[in-house]
């Protein structure tokens, strides 16, 4: 069966060879037993419930959260000759009806489903008449409610064990610690599946994390210095934010669009299918957004709030670089993150074990924003995993902001203590701001109010501008120095600062830059993370001809154009330039119905730019 695998490898997808454990999930699935996939995003995950699915005899069952993406997914299988469905709420009965019936017949490969429908005593007894290869939990991470994306329907999933016992099943993700990984395995009834953990690096996308100080400036900076008229995301903790920022960036030329739950939910289609399927859109959004968006080319993906957990950032920048070219996760983050993310947390419904898991998994978060060593290493050990022998330096990666450029740091004892005082002498009832007039010695009606210029930390930190002292309260906070009022933001004391203040301990604190945006000359010269992507100036204009060719491809069918080939094909094309349909079989990623149908079109580009 293994050899089938690989001729559908072949002929339908377009590859040679499987990656790394890709067959091995396949050849357990082919076997009839069960997996559970561990598999960062661009691993390459679909291929190892696709290829079983079409080998094994009957219909391949994927569950999926992703109502809005279903039929994407469905059409880009449809490209590669691939016999899809999806059956959700959005689709009408009658569409509903007519799937049903193909796969009474036998005429589907895949369909997808979503968790709810799944779960509904019909759709139990309709799959128990049909001949099925496997079942496939996609975005496995949902069934964990200790996880960053819980939906309650997965928690029903365990029914597929008690109805269907002899059809094997794989859970995939693409986020998950150890914790997680067990509820997902117990919740799931996998305690018997074989496990597949694949290495957590994505080495292709650069991590950088920057101190907040004209954020939006910052963002603009970053977009126009290094990512000119490419596809990428911009998240954002609150709707509000989302709107405000997307219109600004509209004014300022950029390509930029809103999504969010809050918007008509025509809108929000409108735009993701916008994202999808035209070239240098930039979605600004909230987490709402993104969750099995396979667009390979976005080149970046930036953050303008702090994410509330190592999983929910790993997930969200994972979805830049798709496609394994170079790409950027860019993030500006502030003490205002912190204050507004555990006023968030203390608000919620959960019980105080889920609030101090949660606080937990924040804690971690600022300790890789505030890091001084290597961000990567941090961020995969934080998944018990580690750099691999592809980078000289096992400590470093060499491709993030404190590797490229060493981070100073100084001794902030003497100022830290200044700053724990300054919240003492106030009755630590004060938020940040008012804080620094006071160590500043700063007049205004609030400092009146409450006498505060006759305490004696009135006007100690004159030696600090406000955005440094910013910075000393953000990192105190960050490393559990201050508590912060849930509904105020006000700064309080723990019992951590007591050994600080006395005198028994130091603190050597990270040196934030404070540099204007417009100042900063090095910002293209430090940071060149998509050279490598660029295309040399002799194949411009052939580049552009096959974009051109795939995009108004892509028109005439109502699809994405990365469904008919991604970029590291067009790439190949330009590489080997391909003079007819035998030399163009042999490119990644030409499957034999792609061959067939856009074959020629190319070929015909290729020709006009011929030296003949």
């Amino acid at each position: 069966m293994m050899q089938q695998a690989y001729q559908v490898l072949n002929r339908t997808f377009g590859y040679q060879e499987f990656r790394p454990p890709q067959d091995q999930i396949i050849q357990t699935l082919l076997n009839g037993e069960d997996a559970f996939v561990l598999m960062p995003t661009g691993g390459g995950k679909s291929l190892c419930y696709q290829i079983p699915a079409l080998v094994r005899n009957g219909i391949g069952i994927v569950i999926s959260p992703l109502i809005a993406l279903m039929q994407d997914q469905v059409d880009a299988l449809t490209q590669a000759g691939i016999r899809a469905a999806c059956m959700n709420s959005s689709m009408s009965g009658e569409h509903n009806a007519r799937t049903e019936q193909l796969a009474l017949s036998g005429q589907l490969d895949i369909i997808y489903l979503a968790p709810e429908r799944l779960t509904l005593p019909r759709t139990i007894e309709w799959l128990q008449q049909c001949q099925l290869s496997l079942f496939a939990i996609d975005e496995a991470h949902c069934v964990a409610q200790w996880g960053h994306d819980f939906r309650s329907d997965y928690l029903q999933l365990s029914l597929l064990q008690q109805y269907f016992p002899s059809i094997p099943r794989v859970a995939l993700t693409a986020t998950a610690d150890v914790k997680t990984r067990e509820e997902i395995v117990f919740r799931l009834g996998l305690q018997n599946a074989k496990v597949f953990v694949s290495g957590f690096d994505r080495p292709n996308i650069q991590y950088r994390i920057t101190q907040k100080n004209t954020p939006k400036a910052q963002l603009l900076n970053f977009l126009q210095t290094e990512h000119q008229n490419h596809a990428g995301i911009v998240y954002c903790l609150s709707r509000k934010k989302v709107d405000s920022t997307a219109l600004w960036l509209t004014e300022q030329g950029i390509n930029a669009l809103p999504y969010h739950a809050g918007l008509d939910k025509t809108v929000r289609q409108v735009n993701q299918q916008r994202f999808l399927r035209e070239d240098a859109i930039v979605m600004v959004a909230t987490i709402a957004f993104g969750m099995g968006i396979d667009k390979p080319d976005v080149r970046f993906v930036a953050h303008l709030d702090l994410p509330k957990s190592i999983e929910a950032y790993y997930q969200e920048t994972g979805r830049a670089g798709r496609d394994g070219q170079p790409a950027t996760a860019w993030m500006a983050y502030g003490l205002e993150d912190v204050i507004k993310l555990k006023q968030m947390m203390a608000k919620s419904e959960g019980d105080e074990q889920f609030k101090r898991i949660e606080q937990q998994k924040l804690n971690a978060m600022l300790g890789l924003a505030e890091l001084t060593d290597c961000r990567r290493k941090m961020l995969i050990n934080y998944f018990g995993d580690q750099l691999s022998n592809h980078y000289p330096d096992p400590k470093h990666c060499g491709n993030c902001d404190n590797c490229l450029t060493s981070v100073q740091t100084w001794d902030a004892t003497e100022a830290s203590r200044k700053a724990l005082s300054c919240v003492f002498r106030t009755d630590q009832r004060f938020g940040v701001v008012h804080l620094i007039n006071v160590l500043r010695g700063k007049s205004s009606e609030k400092i009146k109010q409450f006498n505060h210029q006759n305490i004696s930390t009135f006007g100690i930190g004159t030696e600090l501008s406000d955005g440094q002292w910013r910075s000393v309260f953000r990192q105190l906070v960050a490393h559990g120095y201050l508590n912060v009022n849930y509904d105020y933001g006000q700064l309080s004391l723990n019992e951590s600062s007591r050994t600080l203040l006395q005198g028994k301990e130091t603190l050597t604190l990270r040196l934030d830059s404070f540099e204007s945006v417009g100042k900063n000359k090095n910002s293209t010269s430090k940071y060149s993370s998509n050279k490598e992507a660029e295309i040399p100036e002799q194949d411009q204009a052939l580049w552009q001809a096959l974009r051109e060719c795939r995009t108004q491809l892509a028109k005439t069918q109502g699809i994405a154009p990365f469904m008919i080939f991604h970029d590291a094909t067009l790439k190949s094309m330009l590489q080997l330039k391909p003079q007819n349909q035998h030399e163009f079989a042999k490119l990644s990623g030409v499957g034999q119905k792609k061959l067939d149908q856009y074959g020629p079109a190319f070929l015909m580009v290729l020709e006009q730019f011929s030296p003949d």
